[in-house]
């Protein structure tokens, strides 16, 4: 299994724009898909997006679709999450994940077997 290290968190006021990555780092990613879940306080992780390694198929959650944008560079092994339009409640600790098993659904934090540490976003009113 690869290392995921996530970066590009931060403080945003709302209606602003954060870019999150995520390199695997230790060997090359050859896993079947990689995920962005999200944990604010006192709350369960939650799904945020998800792309297939292969072919690119992406999804969203509810919450986030129409303002942040899932992306893979495969000959660089990084995972990149455009967020755009935030909002307070978009505040959260970010992780990405790994799934090395085909699923037709990776909404499911219980899919994905490797996680960063995960990366602050702070969203001001």
């Amino acid at each position: 299994q690869v290392q995921l290290v996530e970066s590009g968190g931060g403080l945003v006021q709302a209606g602003g724009s954060l870019r999150l990555s995520c390199v695997c780092s230790g060997r090359t990613f050859k896993g079947y898909a990689m995920g962005w879940f999200r944990q604010a306080p006192g709350k369960e992780r939650e799904f945020v997006a998800a792309i297939h390694w292969i072919g690119g198929a992406t999804d969203y959650g509810d919450s986030v679709k129409g303002r942040f944008t899932i992306s893979r560079d495969n000959a660089k092994n990084t995972l990149s999450l455009q967020m755009n339009s935030l909002k307070p409640e978009d505040t959260a600790v970010y992780y990405c994940a790994a799934s090395y098993t085909y699923y037709s659904d990776y909404s499911d934090l219980r899919h994905f077997g490797s996680w960063g540490q995960g990366t602050q976003v702070t969203v001001s009113s």
